[in-house]
């Protein structure tokens, strides 16, 4: 993320064309919010598919408001501490000029703003995968609200904020290694283990349901992340965001390929599932990165996160605890892959002049990595779980054992996904799912 921080001596004047181009990175960034509910929602058994849907779009409707309310100000308002931000005219967006310029950039507040937000959304649905089939939709809803406010927004301004520790210490986040995929993976881990295991985790067959809606959700997010990465230098004319977006392609392209030849040697198939997985392990590897690597850079980092994370996926069977979509193994594992290879890709004439040990730069930077990295694990893991404790103890996290297995879909929401009864329109209520889909050799339960 650019730092926000005057870089010439010069005033800036808005630019129309890095405002266009920064609001089509924002649209671009929410588009990954119901691309990610498809990749979800794919991976899912029919049963649970609309709740998997509906707990990425909840998260566009609760931050979307939080966000107005207080959360860009606790982000990215003055610093106090180092640890939080607060600007008491940004509360409900008051008293931002139309034409008000973001620090020392040639875009409107509002822009940034708008742009960060997306981010803000997009973060904690990125939880909602490794709770599937098993958390009442209000217990989750009032989850978003209170992580987004105690976990999110701080180390959103830890990470980026002016002021922030992390910002001021040299950490490199060029889009949110660590503010977005550590901090989602680390507390997916948290919750799930308060939470608990699915009922017939290990027993029961729960391989995808659909995975043509994997593949477009995958699909969304990768054209998505274009937005998402290399609008993160806000328009800057100095080639570092289309560096981004050339790193982007290159280390998607190349996490794919050595997650497929994982998958090949350990399970003996090329699969759809392992595609799409190896795909979006390297977007979560090069989002840190990116601005900081080259192009040959981005396919070490692209290749050493697909095979990392392949094998992180398996982690769950071993040590029992039941990351339903594998949030950990893709984006913590991913996050930190990507954020710490940094350390030793680091070329020194991207974002910053900061350089890696493979550059001549020593391990200055990696230790610097070290400690974004698991402080933001530690924090957000810690936090989360004591979270959903909370919820757990008062209101109650998980929906009753029965309705979890006739349905969440149809105990939460009163729908279901496919119309079986032959009838059409979608009126039909179904309590039972049809038998799983078989065919995919990766993620299989006796793994």
């Amino acid at each position: 993320m650019a730092p926000a921080i005057t870089l010439a001596a010069d005033a800036p004047t808005l630019s129309s064309a890095n405002t266009g181009f920064m609001l089509i990175c924002s649209a671009l960034v929410m588009l990954m919010t119901p691309g990610l509910a498809f990749f979800y929602g794919g991976m899912v058994r029919v049963k649970s598919t609309l709740n998997m849907l509906m707990m990425s779009f909840i998260s566009l409707g609760i931050v979307t408001v939080l966000w107005v309310l207080y959360g860009f100000s606790l982000a990215f308002g003055a610093d106090s501490g180092s640890v939080i931000g607060w600007n008491s005219d940004w509360v409900g967006l008051s008293n931002i000029g139309l034409t008000q310029l973001w620090d020392g950039y040639t875009i409107p507040v509002f822009v940034f703003c708008v742009f960060q937000l997306m981010f803000a959304i997009i973060t904690p649905a990125l939880i909602s995968g490794a709770l599937a089939d098993r958390v009442k939709f209000s217990a989750w809803a009032l989850f978003i609200t209170l992580w987004v406010t105690i976990v999110y927004f701080p180390v959103a301004h830890w990470v980026w904020g002016s002021g922030g520790w992390a910002f001021e210490l040299g950490v490199i986040d060029f889009a949110g290694g660590t503010a977005v995929h550590i901090n989602a993976g680390a507390a997916a881990l948290g919750v799930i283990l308060v939470i608990g295991r699915r009922v017939g985790f290990k027993k029961d067959p729960m391989r995808p349901h659909s995975l043509p809606l994997v593949m477009l959700g995958a699909g969304l997010l990768w054209f998505g992340w274009f937005g998402f990465n290399a609008g993160s230098w806000l328009g800057n004319d100095d080639g570092v965001g289309a560096l981004m977006f050339v790193n982007t392609q290159v280390a998607t392209a190349a996490a794919m390929l050595a997650w497929l030849a994982y998958e090949k040697i350990r399970h003996g198939a090329f699969t759809t599932l392992g595609a799409a997985s190896g795909a979006v392990a390297g977007l979560v590897a090069i989002t840190p990165s990116g601005g900081a690597v080259s192009p040959l850079g981005a396919i070490a980092v692209g290749a050493i996160a697909g095979v990392l994370c392949a094998m992180a996926v398996g982690l769950k069977y071993r040590f029992n605890y039941d990351d339903s979509l594998d949030v950990v193994g893709v984006h913590l594992v991913g996050g930190i892959a990507g954020s710490l290879l940094i350390g030793f890709f680091a070329t020194g004439k991207g974002q910053s002049d900061a350089q890696g040990l493979f550059y001549g730069g020593g391990l200055d930077q990696f230790w610097k990595q070290c400690a974004g990295v698991f402080a933001v694990l530690g924090y957000s893991l810690v936090a989360s779980a004591v979270l959903a404790f909370l919820l757990d103890r008062t209101i109650g996290m998980r929906v009753p054992e029965d309705d979890e297995v006739s349905g969440i879909d149809s105990a939460e929401h009163a729908e279901t996904a496919y119309d079986f009864s032959g009838a059409g329109g979608g009126a039909a209520r179904t309590t039972a799912a049809p038998a799983p889909v078989a065919g995919t050799a990766a993620r299989k339960v006796d793994a």
